[in-house]
């Protein structure tokens, strides 16, 4: 915030004017008064320069010892710089009066700390009437995230004397603050800079007009792949989810299978008698499909001992003969694709998705990943993941994009 230079502070330092008795701090509390009263017009001046000249006063009547002085130049500073509120001033230090407590500071305190605690219970209420198995712990951690946001409130324009403190902006802010404070991105006050455009009721016209706009775009990019990926962890961990569940939870979100991407083919079914289930387009225009098999749902092993070894069982080979199935009618019909759809399929892949880690309890989850590797290495144009190595990758991906390096 701006540093602070009123009336309340010009009266504090005339009461440590009264308590010095040492020419050179009041030499000091001089050059504070003679600049504070510099401001065009008789208003007063603040800036970072009555900030130096608070701390050269305070260090000089440290000199001399006295330290009382140097404790009411201490609360004059933070007043300037905003950590001691008027109020304060007022109530606590009380030096421009002649000690007489002040009723109406009193009863606003009260009065604040009243409407606190009507607005905890009240919201303590309303959380666990929605979150009826809620703990201590989750309502704390709604107050806190609540918390985060206050220092957002705001004064709407057509509603006089109310106040509204919108809910997320702070982790807006916050994912601003990140990308703004990115290698890639030279900005002076990222805070600062994050704040403004997380508060602005402009959003959408800054998106065209303010040169930092595709920040915003970029931090809900960020908020839409984490939400999404969220919502895929959900199904995914959900022994009942089908692979349409899956398949809803992964269309719309191409990026979680990796940059080679570029988006998703409008048509699924592109030979007939086979619909593929995800058909990706990659950088080089050619097609690569996403064959979805359950997850945690997944009713057979995904791997097997065989003599002293794991190997994928037969739920990985059944899925990957599937998948080439469908490479081989793409190869086949790949004049005839590509004339229709505008879709290269002559160097087409295929990514089998399949099972989940947990499934093999008693095997590490080492083993499961390093079985389908060694497997993958010996197929050409078909890999195989586990939904948990897809998310995996992908929460990386998202770290890597987003986060300051």
């Amino acid at each position: 915030m701006a540093t602070r230079s009123d009336k309340a502070l010009e009266t504090q330092l005339r009461v440590v004017e009264k308590e010095t008795a040492a020419p050179p701090v009041r030499f000091a509390l001089t050059a504070v008064l003679t600049h504070m009263h510099s401001g065009p017009g008789g208003r007063r001046r603040g800036g970072k320069e009555l900030v130096r000249l608070l701390k050269v006063a305070r260090g000089t009547a440290a000199e001399v010892g006295e330290w009382r002085v140097v404790r009411l130049l201490q609360d004059s500073l933070d007043h300037a710089e905003g950590r001691i509120l008027r109020p304060d001033l007022d109530e606590l230090y009380r030096v421009y009066r002649d000690g007489a407590r002040k009723v109406r500071n009193r009863d606003f305190v009260a009065s604040s700390l009243r409407g606190m605690h009507e607005w905890l219970v009240a919201v303590s209420e309303a959380y666990l009437r929605d979150h009826p198995g809620a703990s201590a712990q989750d309502v704390l951690a709604h107050f806190k995230a609540q918390r985060a946001d206050t220092g957002f409130l705001r004064a709407p324009d057509d509603r006089p004397g109310r106040y509204v403190i919108p809910r997320g902006t702070s982790e807006i802010s916050l994912w601003l603050e990140r990308l703004l404070r990115s290698d890639r991105i030279g900005i002076e006050d990222p805070a600062t800079r994050a704040r403004r455009l997380a508060t602005s009721p402009e959003a959408l016209a800054l998106l065209a007009a303010d040169h930092d706009g595709r920040l915003i775009l970029q931090a809900a990019e960020l908020q839409r792949r984490t939400a999404g990926l969220r919502a895929l962890r959900a199904v995914v961990d959900d022994a009942a989810a089908t692979e349409a569940d899956l398949q809803r939870a992964l269309q719309g979100n191409h990026w979680i299978f990796g940059g080679r991407y570029v988006g998703e083919a409008a048509r699924r079914r592109l030979v007939p008698g086979d619909e593929v289930d995800i058909p990706l387009i990659r950088a080089d225009g050619a097609l690569h499909i996403v064959e979805l098999k359950r997850a945690m749902g997944l009713k057979r092993p995904l791997i097997r001992r065989h003599r002293n070894a794991w190997v994928p069982a037969d739920a990985v080979h059944e899925a990957v003969g599937q998948a080439v199935n469908y490479l081989v009618g793409l190869d086949e019909n790949r004049a005839r694709i590509r004339e229709e759809f505008g879709i290269e399929t002559r160097r087409a892949g295929a990514l089998v998705l399949l099972g989940h880690p947990a499934l093999h309890a008693e095997v590490p989850e080492e083993e499961v990943a390093e079985t389908l590797r060694t497997f993958n290495a010996h197929v050409t144009r078909v890999e195989v993941l586990t939904y948990k190595e897809l998310l995996d990758n992908a929460e990386r991906s998202l770290a890597g994009d987003f986060d300051p390096a």
